[in-house]
């Protein structure tokens, strides 16, 4: 498909999605409701087969197929059993946690995900834009929510609907995606140009049958599936120059057409939890944002960020929890799979997340802390109590010592694609302002110098 048939095409199915993007439920639905249960009771009276599909999705699961990895037995991993460097893991923390889960009630490890009356329709069905959670209650709707007023006006989902969740994750505005943060509400055209020129909602791109979200998060890097890319919609090969084609077998789209991220709203890169529980006064920065909770600890925030950049297949070797950790370096909580001589890799945009968190210096091993709660360390301030709570909810051993080490974690840069005007170009990543570290990728030097050259450059 031409680029500007493809166009033409999204612009039809944007005026036919915005013709339909309500229907009027007032018919099917009365109330009034006791419960938000009873609203998706309700809902799948008529919509008796979404049920099902909705509990087989990761989505709901907070986790993805099993896989084998490396030899090991296979696992399933999500966000239920891994560890992040932001609030750094779910479990003994759920009411918190599970404040953006597409469910009702999971305080606990005993949340039934087989009752289908606990899933939120509304949550990503509202088209009011009044619905809201309440950030500590478990998944459960703020109290104010007009229930029955919700419920008769859902239609589709919407980019308001999923930033509910995703601009906020890991505690609020841009912090953990740089990519995605409420500017992406209502986009100027240069800051995406599929949002804001086109109007492209979230499920344009990442809807598939059986209420399934296409695209590779956390639990489908793990185990390389669900990828999708640019070529999905713009056949190859796209450019009228050869040489820019050339370079998009090696290098992913995102590269050149995503030349910076976090461009109106500022995204967090650094997070020390070992300043934390000091008596400071809280400060924020040039933006207006804190960088500093004694909560939290010390925070630096960055705006028009150029992304990081590295050889990558799609696959990711994630950090278990009871993995072992080597103090001596940067603990990399998801190192990328791929690298110069892996023929199906592409130099990759990343935001990579700089923090400090707390391990076991005996046992070697990263800590889950209980943050959330009466016992949790954002009320008691004492380490080695929120360490031994959290660590007897992931049933792993804690030696009653608290340490801190450094860690990265990358985060993939999908979104905020800028007009083609704007993407790279040759000087910018060929020259003496070259945005690469062209030995970090594997290279002597930049290709395009004399001697610069691998010796396998053909290939890449």
């Amino acid at each position: 498909m031409s680029s500007k048939r493809l166009v033409f095409t999204l612009v039809l199915f944007g005026v036919f999605a915005f013709l339909v993007q309500a229907e009027d439920h007032s018919e099917h639905i009365e109330g009034p409701f006791e419960s938000p249960q009873e609203v998706t009771a309700t809902c799948i009276m008529c919509h008796d087969n979404v049920a099902d599909e909705i509990m087989a999705t990761r989505h709901w699961n907070w986790q993805g197929e099993a896989f084998n990895g490396d030899g090991k037995e296979k696992v399933r991993l999500g966000k239920i059993n891994m560890i992040n460097n932001f609030c750094i893991a779910v479990p003994s923390n759920w009411p918190r946690c599970t404040s953006c889960h597409i469910g009702y009630g999971w305080k606990d490890e005993t949340f039934d995900h087989s009752n289908p009356e606990n899933i939120d329709c509304l949550v990503c069905h509202d088209r009011t834009g009044t619905y809201s959670k309440t950030a500590t209650a478990a998944g459960m709707p703020a109290p104010d929510v007009d229930l029955v007023a919700v419920a008769q006006s859902v239609g589709f989902t919407s980019r308001q609907t999923c930033g509910k969740c995703h601009y906020d994750g890991g505690g609020g505005a841009g912090v953990k995606h740089g990519d995605m943060d409420p500017s992406l509400l209502e986009p100027p055209e240069d800051l995406d140009v599929h949002m804001g020129m086109y109007d492209f909602q979230c499920a344009d791109c990442h809807a598939e049958e059986g209420h399934k979200i296409r695209g590779a998060g956390h639990a489908s890097m793990a185990a390389n599936t669900n990828h999708f890319d640019c070529t999905t919609c713009h056949e190859m090969p796209i450019h009228d120059k050869s040489r820019l084609n050339d370079h998009t077998e090696h290098i992913a789209c995102e590269t050149c057409h995503i030349p910076s991220f976090a461009r109106i709203e500022p995204t967090k890169v650094w997070w020390d939890w070992s300043t934390a529980g000091q008596d400071r006064k809280a400060s924020r920065d040039q933006f207006g944002h804190e960088n500093y909770n004694k909560k939290k600890g010390d925070f630096v925030w960055k705006k028009d960020v150029q992304p990081e950049y590295r050889w990558h297949n799609g696959g990711v070797e994630y950090y278990m929890f009871g993995d072992k950790i080597d103090t001596t370096a940067i603990v990399v909580l998801n190192e990328l799979n791929g690298s110069i001589e892996d023929t199906n890799s592409k130099i990759t945009p990343f935001k990579v997340m700089h923090a400090k968190q707390p391990f076991d210096p005996v046992n070697m091993t990263l800590i889950v802390p209980h943050l959330f709660g009466p016992e949790g360390y954002w009320k008691t301030f004492n380490w080695e109590q929120a360490a031994q709570i959290g660590m007897e909810a992931v049933g792993l051993p804690f030696s009653g010592n608290v340490e801190f080490v450094e860690t990265d974690m990358y985060w993939p840069i999908n979104h905020m694609v800028a007009p083609s005007e704007q993407a790279l170009r040759c000087t910018d990543c060929h020259g003496k302002k070259s945005r690469f570290d062209w030995e970090a990728l594997g290279y002597p030097g930049d290709p395009m110098k004399k001697g610069g050259r691998a010796e396998h450059f053909d290939l890449k």
